[in-house]
């Protein structure tokens, strides 16, 4: 149920322990700021600029070196999957949190296990044998490259503690070396860039630092799981010098988003409805992350279509912190034999928490992807100080789990019943399972869950559900640690409150037909999706020009959003700077009110989303932007 070290599900909210080095000069940087200023300088002794991404396995364990990272074979597929095609510079630093670096004592720990003699050295012919033949094995040009080291070897032999020092300092050298070059470079400082999630800081210049050595890799890689959580602010960007700027100011009245412009049909109550429910999901790296769907209609309809946040079971005086996230739907058309998805509408309208669209939909199938700007479900801040307790024991040392325990549990169940008919199908399970362990549960499995908890028409119920995780806390003797891990995953924190994570709810009415919604896939809606926000707000917005002409910056505007798209149209990247300071009363889904993008010759991008962050009181977005000399 829950995952272990290897799974993939979100992880605990420990701190990463920053990379030791000294500094040429004296910043007042958190401990966060610094291991986010460390993933950039190892980044760019690989890339020009942390905007680039990682495009294969190979690129990924020599970035992971440079770090200061041991990789081994199964690690690097634990992230680097046959489904992956790249990782961004967001996705490396989310990895460094779960990896640690190899410390110096882990490092002679696993040499002295082979060390049959225990005098500090290993023949070469007996390192040979071992690290080329078993586990994760090294190549001969691989262990060559330590065997050649003259600092470390002698007569044939390794003297591994040597080796461990010489590992460690070079690790550190390298960082340090990267980290100089980062502060002293005046053109790196001037390109600080906020990334595309959450602005973390940027650079396009590569500095040149040590190669980091390779260690052998046969040790237990278990203990290199380093979990952690949290985004950085970008540090303040310094003066710079631009071509050009444009603005745009945009006024909006209080209550705009009040506006109640979107209206059932007059004859709604007679219209046939089909409903599901779903959730976002807050990922370590910031990505957004939700239940996908396809829907059916079977003839030519007027349809009715809306999406709201899902009020659930809450303490008196406690408000859900979920009910203020915007929400949206947007619809595509299967078109036999045509790659790309077709956008056919997206939720333009809102009612207090409810978005939707009416409009008539030819038959079909449709696949439909909800969205958030990010801009109110971002990575919590707040701090912790007493851990809920999740389990106790009774008079006879009988475990039960606590009452506060039952009922984010109960909140979990109803989120994960997709259907709403207090049952949990194999599918439906599923969806749970691989949100929390990254592994689907067999129909073996499924058979035995039956048979062991409280069934209903073969589905599982409420209270089979409490006592599957009372049966997991059993398992462990109490240890709660798992179930954490799936509390976490869901997006609790260690107060029991659902801050990272927002369940939703999708209704769809049809006039002249039945439709049919069913939960297909879990994931961001990447590539047509992000091309379909791209194009709506091409298609509706208004429009600026830098640069005669090849640089364009489009503004759509509706009473609850503003977005930004940037269209880059020349043969060259451009760096656009944004600064919101002039803004009243706005939130953005980066963080920051200055930042900075890249974006890619020939292409477009979202630079932001902005909403109001008092809707009671008038929002002004004013900002500027400009590109970069």
């Amino acid at each position: 149920m829950a995952s272990g070290p290897g799974g993939h599900a979100p992880l605990s909210n420990q701190k990463s322990i920053p990379w030791e080095c000294s500094r040429t000069k004296k910043l007042q940087v958190t401990e966060e700021e610094l291991f986010y200023m460390n993933c950039r300088a190892a980044y760019l002794t690989v890339f020009k600029s942390s905007l680039e991404n990682i495009m294969s396995r190979d690129q990924l364990c020599i970035a992971l070196q440079k770090a200061g990272r041991n990789p081994s074979q199964k690690t690097i597929d634990k992230y680097w999957t046959p489904q992956t095609a790249k990782l961004n510079f967001d996705d490396f630093c989310a990895i460094l949190k779960k990896e640690k670096p190899t410390s110096k004592s882990e490092l002679l720990k696993a040499f002295k296990k082979i060390d049959v003699n225990n005098d500090g050295y290993i023949l070469h012919t007996d390192l040979y044998k071992i690290l080329t033949k078993r586990g994760d094995k090294m190549t001969p040009e691989e262990l060559s490259a330590i065997l050649n080291l003259a600092d470390v070897n002698v007569d044939g032999k390794l003297d591994y503690n040597k080796f461990c020092k010489l590992y460690v300092t070079t690790n550190e050298q390298c960082l340090k070396t990267a980290l100089e070059k980062l502060e002293i470079d005046s053109k790196m400082r001037l390109q600080q860039l906020g990334s595309h999630l959450e602005g973390s800081p940027e650079s396009a210049i590569s500095p040149i630092a040590k190669p980091s050595l390779r260690i052998p890799r046969n040790i237990d890689q278990e203990t290199m799981l380093n979990r952690g959580d949290g985004r950085n602010s970008s540090l303040p960007l310094p003066a710079r010098k631009y071509k050009t700027s444009v603005s745009f100011n945009i006024s909006m009245g209080a209550n705009s988003c009040r506006n109640s412009k979107l209206l059932e049909p007059n004859s709604l109550k007679e219209w046939q409805c089909a409903q599901s429910k779903g959730c976002f999901f807050l990922e370590e790296n910031g990505e957004i992350i939700s239940h996908q769907y396809k829907v059916h209609l079977s003839q030519r309809s007027s349809v009715y279509l809306t999406i709201r946040p899902l009020n659930l079971s809450q303490e008196e005086g406690s408000p859900s912190p979920w009910l203020s996230v915007d929400t949206a739907l947007y619809l595509f058309k299967e078109n036999e034999g045509q790659a790309n998805l077709q956008l056919m509408c997206f939720t333009e309208l809102r009612n207090r928490e409810l978005y939707g669209w009416s409009g008539e939909l030819g038959s079909g199938l449709y696949y439909l992807i909800p969205f958030t700007t990010g801009c109110w479900l971002k990575k919590e801040k707040k701090h912790i100080t007493e851990e809920a307790m999740l389990v106790g024991r009774g008079e006879k040392g009988e475990l039960f789990l606590t009452k506060k325990f039952r009922s984010a549990l109960s909140d979990i169940f109803d989120i994960i019943d997709l259907d709403g008919n207090d049952l949990l199908s194999l599918d439906e399970y599923n969806f749970f399972e691989l949100r929390t362990s990254g592994e689907k549960c067999d129909e073996d499995a499924w058979a035995i869950c039956k048979e062991n908890f409280d069934t209903k028409k073969n589905e599982l119920t409420r209270q089979g559900f409490m006592d599957l995780n009372l049966m997991e806390a059993s398992d462990r003797e109490g240890d709660p640690s798992d179930l954490w891990v799936t509390l976490h995953s869901m997006g609790f924190n260690k107060a029991l409150e659902m801050v990272e994570a927002c369940p939703f709810i999708i209704d769809i009415h049809a006039e002249k037909c039945r439709p049919r919604i069913k939960a297909v896939h879990m994931g961001s809606g990447t590539g047509h999706f992000e091309k379909a926000i791209c194009k709506s707000v091409i298609s509706k917005g208004d429009v600026k020009t830098m640069d005669h002409e090849n640089i364009f910056l489009h503004t759509y505007k509706s009473d609850f959003r503003i977005t930004t798209v940037l269209e880059n149209k020349s043969e060259k990247k451009v760096i656009i700077h944004v600064n919101n300071e002039l803004s009243k009363n706005c939130l953005n889904n980066r963080g920051l009110n200055i930042f900075a993008v890249e974006v890619a010759p020939k292409s477009t991008m979202v630079c932001q989303h902005v909403v109001p962050m008092n809707e009671r009181q008038e929002w002004v977005y004013n900002c500027v932007y400009s590109l970069v000399s």
